[in-house]
């Protein structure tokens, strides 16, 4: 068979969904070949843009680097390249630096701004479409209250810190919403009143958020008005100055700072590739997104590039989960055209729609069944993104961002108000960790010493030690009593019951940790559950093995003490000394005296390995070593 090259334009939502699937699905296809062309070598996280341009989050926060997202799939090329044209009849991309035939185009170029032709938009406003645009508005942001702070005339200054958002859909209250949360730490950078800062929504429509249901919409409406957000309904934008707005109905906005999220059409650079257009400047696609025209050539059209009327008027909307599933039927029909499957013609199924106002609150719609608002609703909108990175299988980007929205936020800009992010120094951990790790040395080298001299290692080995021979911890258990009275039991039953008992004394002798001497503590459970038993006899059949985890456990808690005293691996160290006392307290051999190992062992989770510590250097080596061997190097720009 002949080689199959599927060419991607485009890696947004949809590229990316479509040409994770395909190199899904044809992997065992030694001759099918994707090509993935775009012109950044990175994928943007349009949707949180707002979060760049409200100075929440870092650039790179939303940016994710295309061979971290394919780097093991060998069946996809990345190209960092600008389409100029499509050679139809023969099959060929164009490009600025090259050409690429196909033998399956999916154009995914996605859509930009509408202005409606509204004079002064593109001169005087700001857009809020790509990662140049959320930091051109940042920037913007900073430097015009930074001279709103120095200018002395009232009126010059009240339109210097007055901020208008044109447009109450999704982008637009999201973005008004990070200005709510900014306002008051702009106000004390640059030492002014916060109560100087205006916010508005600018809104043709009599209402706001009109893809959520109108109860929805309604508290989104009066928790905007809550933080003094202005809403200016029914009132278009005939022109943008520089200094002001003009709406229809004549009366002017003083105002430095227009943010225009009123509308998305398709990209223009689809125009001059001679394909049936359809209105705001989209191209004609049918059920199976093919071009209309050219299903021989197939060329198929996905993402908020197509125009798809699943019911009369109604074209596909140009939203992340229509983009996806668009993505989605294209590259079922490429797999069965060259499989031999059967295709799956495009059904819109949209399980609901949130939005964020701000960091802290949001509303959420799910199903048409489930309403949400506040706390939740933001909590629901983490779970959808995290499952974003799950679907395009990218572990590295979901931890990231975790990093980057719960644990590196500053100014208590997250749901948790804060409280998760991490603002002081690890420093203050380390004699902490210093004194936990010398807790478990000691409590290792216990079980060795006995009741021998600690400065004497010629008594060690003896009588009350845990190694005397081939016996166990003569004070704790004596495993060969336990086993001769399983086996004189008069019935099977009674052995089984002596065989249990034996089995649990097994687990003590293991994970037991010593005390001292004087009023006996409370053990966390009086006895090994019969769950924890049965589990442990698996593990532990007979003497043999029960010597060698012993033996093994003592080593373990010396290289483990050994790790937090030096700070290496401080992390998985005290993640497993949780798991390791929660296995003791389920032993019946753990104590509630000693139960703040484990809250201690989650203080050390802060990175204290770091400050003064082995992990300052290890931990970022082992980083960029696997970085390297797994996903190679990240570049500016992708090649063949």
């Amino acid at each position: 068979m002949t080689n199959q090259n599927i060419v991607v334009i485009g890696a947004g939502y949809a590229g990316i969904a479509a040409t994770k699937l395909m190199a899904r699905k044809l992997k065992g296809k030694k001759d099918a070949t994707i090509t993935l062309i775009d012109r950044h070598s990175y994928h943007t996280m349009m949707t949180e843009l707002h979060e760049v341009a409200g100075g929440r989050v870092e650039p790179d926060a939303v940016q994710y680097d295309l061979q971290r997202l394919f780097c093991r799939k060998k069946n996809v090329k990345l190209v960092t390249d600008t389409v100029t044209g499509i050679d139809k009849e023969n099959k060929i991309i164009t490009t600025k630096l090259g050409s690429y035939p196909f033998d399956y185009l999916m154009i995914g170029l996605g859509g930009e701004p509408n202005d409606f032709n509204t004079p002064g938009v593109k001169e005087n406003g700001f857009t809020l479409w790509s990662i140049e645009d959320a930091i051109r508005i940042r920037h913007h942001i900073e430097d015009t209250v930074y001279l709103a702070s120095r200018e002395t005339d009232p009126e010059k200054r009240k339109a210097l810190l007055t901020f208008v958002v044109c447009g109450s859909g999704f982008t637009g209250i999201e973005m008004v919403g990070e200005l709510v949360d900014w306002k008051d730490k702009l106000a004390k950078t640059y030492k002014i009143d916060p109560n100087e800062i205006s916010l508005k929504v600018v809104e043709a429509l009599p209402t706001i958020l009109n893809m959520l249901d109108r109860k929805d919409a309604g508290k989104a409406e009066r928790h905007l008005k809550k933080k003094n957000v202005e809403l200016v309904l029914n009132s278009p934008i005939t022109a943008v100055e520089k200094d002001h707005i003009i709406l229809k109905n004549g009366s002017t906005v003083p105002t430095h700072t227009l943010i225009w999220t009123a509308g998305v059409k398709g990209t223009a650079d689809a125009a001059d590739f001679g394909l049936e257009p359809a209105r705001g400047n989209r191209l004609v696609a049918n059920k199976y997104m093919q071009a209309v025209g050219y299903e021989d050539k197939n060329i198929y059209i996905v993402g908020d590039l197509a125009y798809y009327e699943e019911f009369p008027n109604t074209p596909t909307p140009q939203i992340v989960q229509a983009a996806e599933q668009t993505a989605h039927t294209a590259a079922h029909h490429i797999i069965a055209s060259i499989t031999g499957g059967e295709a799956e013609a495009y059904k819109g199924n949209y399980q609901g729609f949130m939005v964020s106002v701000g960091s802290k609150w949001g509303v959420a719609n799910l199903f048409d069944k489930i309403h949400l608002s506040g706390f939740f609703a933001i909590i629901m909108k983490h779970i959808v993104n995290l499952k974003y990175f799950f679907d395009i299988r990218s572990g590295y980007y979901m931890c990231q961002y975790a990093l980057h929205e719960f644990f590196r936020v500053k100014d208590d800009r997250n749901v948790l108000r804060g409280h998760s992010s991490r603002n002081g120094n690890v420093l203050w951990s380390v004699p902490l960790r210093v004194f936990y790790g010398l807790v478990w040395f000691i409590e290792a080298f216990k079980k060795i010493v006995g009741e021998g001299k600690w400065l004497s290692p010629d008594t060690w080995f003896k009588e009350g030690s845990w190694f005397v021979g081939d016996s166990v911890f003569p004070w704790t258990w004596d495993y060969q009593a336990a086993a001769d009275a399983a086996s004189g039991a008069s019935d099977a039953t009674s052995a089984a019951s002596g065989a249990a008992d034996a089995g649990a004394e097994a687990v003590k002798t293991v994970f037991g940790l010593s005390y001292a001497y004087g009023e006996e503590p409370m053990p966390v459970l009086d006895s090994a559950p019969d769950w924890f038993n049965s589990l442990m006899q698996v593990f532990m059949p007979n003497m043999e093995v029960a010597l060698f985890f012993q033996k093994f456990m003592v080593f373990f808690e010396l290289a483990l003490a050994a790790c937090l005293i030096v700070g290496l691996f401080t992390w998985l160290s005290s993640a497993v000394t949780i798991v390791l006392v929660i296995t003791f307290c389920l032993s019946g051999m753990f104590y509630w005296v000693n139960i703040w190992f484990i809250f201690v062992a989650f203080a050390l989770m802060n990175g204290s390995g770091r400050a003064f510590g082995l992990d300052k250097w290890v931990i970022p080596w082992i980083q960029r070593t696997l970085g390297k061997w797994w996903y190679g190097v990240p570049k500016s720009r992708y090649v063949e």
